[in-house]
């Protein structure tokens, strides 16, 4: 079994704070040389200035392949694509396009009149204009799908309308995946489905998290959760959890991890080492 290789994802700093969180958390993670590093993007848009400071600071000042997410909520056509295009003056040509959640409390997503109708739409477009375009992956149905089937039909159309990966929701069984990745193959989809991985740093969070994408939380990892009796029995359980998964899926041929990191890097690092990933950029190197 050969040591994967990873990509990891960051949020956007609202705050003075959360920006040398975010810095905080590039220095301790970028030793483990990721794949590409990607920068979220809020909910309706709701970060949009702040998605393009993060990603244009980290292509600057550090060696990291950077992607920026992209969303087309709330914007028409136009505003969407020249988002794109400041991005590419900047030389981030990687983009994680996604359809993108409406704005808390504005119910199901509805199009802008002048926007584009969703992923496979926006997917199209990026991949028109010479961008290389990562898309999102449900293994579990997605909360606005009917079943399973439709969710790799819509992500076939995505690779079809010039995708050339995906990163997936996070899961908790290796199985989710496992069963996920064959079906895509059955379904003609040769792109590589990269699978993402959140470790539980907050356990009431991660449930909230689940609950809105539909992710399922296997009844055991509840009751151990719920067993743990302080914060160190939480981490250590968080951090055995997450490897176990992650060892799993690296012995059924999983290659490559991607890390939903939240901007707290020590146990997604400690998880990447406790797998054999071990530094092999110079902290120095990066700014």
């Amino acid at each position: 079994m050969s040591t994967p290789s990873v990509s990891l994802e960051f949020f956007p700093p609202k705050t003075l704070q959360a920006s040398f969180r975010l810095w905080d958390c590039v220095q301790t993670l970028a030793p483990l040389d990721p794949t590409f590093v990607s920068v979220t993007y809020g909910a309706g848009g709701t970060t949009r200035q702040l998605t393009h400071e993060a990603v244009e600071a980290l292509n600057k000042t550090t060696p990291l392949s950077v992607a920026a997410h992209l969303t087309c909520v709330n914007a028409t056509r136009e505003e969407t694509l020249e988002i794109a295009d400041t991005y590419k003056a900047a030389g981030v040509n990687h983009i994680v396009a996604l359809r993108g959640d409406p704005p808390k409390g504005s119910g199901k997503f509805q199009p802008h009149p002048q926007g584009f109708s969703g992923s496979i739409d926006l997917t199209r477009a990026l991949a028109d204009k010479g961008f290389d375009v990562t898309v999102g992956a449900y293994p579990e149905p997605h909360p606005d799908a009917t079943d399973m089937q439709e969710c790799i039909d819509h992500l076939k159309a995505k690779i079809d309308a010039g995708a050339t990966r995906a990163i997936t929701q996070f899961f908790f069984e290796a199985d989710t995946y496992l069963r996920f990745r064959d079906a895509c193959a059955d379904a003609g989809i040769t792109a590589p489905i990269l699978p993402g991985i959140l470790p539980i740093e907050n356990w009431t969070g991660v449930q909230k998290f689940a609950n809105m994408c539909g992710a399922n939380i296997p009844q055991v990892l509840h009751d151990a959760f719920n067993n743990a009796t302080d914060a160190d029995a939480a981490d250590l359980l968080a951090r055995a959890q997450a490897t176990e998964l992650c060892d799993d899926l690296c012995s059924e041929g999983v290659d490559h991890l991607h890390f939903y990191t939240l901007n707290k890097p020590e146990l997604t690092r400690d998880i990447c080492h406790a797998l054999g990933i071990t530094p092999k950029l110079q902290l120095e190197n990066v700014a």
